[in-house]
């Protein structure tokens, strides 16, 4: 039973909307009617400025770290429970009850995950996402291509229990999936490129 209900506050955790609420609160707008429509932190930078974006950034980070955190303490560091509170974290992002199921893709909340579950994988993947922003400027494809190659690094790195490197291949399936639209876009030339100078 307590190993339900950690994956049920997993969930909800990954709902917590922080890029809606947030912008909701600085600017009184709704963020989904605005820029992309996406309640991440990217379109929160492009559309309401830096700070505010850094911010959604950090707190998606913080509740996929929490949720896995939350289910090691509860457990005695069971892997299994870990990576199953990981999957429903990036899930609870992606399908939030507060705003009808309709999310984020659910990036930062799985770079959250990744860094409780596997750090040293983590930080190869930002290392690759960080050169190819910076040659491409496009975000959604260091991100597409950083979930991809994600889990081959959990696996050469650690070679982990089967449910750690199952919730990896799921998770970095998913975000490829929930990037559908961009890939088109890409395909198509038409993708928003990356920009510092947005809103203040």
């Amino acid at each position: 039973m307590t190993q339900l209900l950690l994956i049920l506050a997993a969930y909800l955790i990954g709902g917590i909307p922080f890029g809606y609420l947030l912008v909701r609160m600085k600017t009184g707008q709704d963020v989904r009617a605005m820029g992309s429509g996406n309640i991440g932190a990217t379109n929160v930078l492009r559309t309401s400025g830096k700070g505010i974006g850094i911010l959604t950034l950090l707190l998606d980070i913080a509740k996929g770290w929490f949720s896995v955190w939350l289910a090691a303490h509860f457990t005695g560091g069971d892997t299994t429970w870990m990576a199953a509170a990981g999957v429903a974290v990036v899930l609870g992002h992606a399908f939030p009850v507060l705003l009808k199921f309709q999310g984020g893709k659910a990036v930062a909340s799985f770079v959250g995950v990744a860094l409780a579950l596997a750090p040293a994988a983590l930080l190869g993947v930002v290392i690759l996402f960080v050169l190819i922003v910076a040659a491409t400027r496009y975000i959604s494809l260091g991100s597409i291509l950083g979930a991809g190659l994600f889990p081959f690094g959990v696996w050469l790195i650690y070679h982990p229990a089967w449910p750690v490197m199952a919730a990896c291949l799921f998770c970095g399936a998913f975000i490829i999936w929930r990037h559908q639209s961009n890939i088109e876009r890409l395909r198509a030339g038409t993708e928003n490129k990356f920009s510092l100078g947005g809103k203040k």
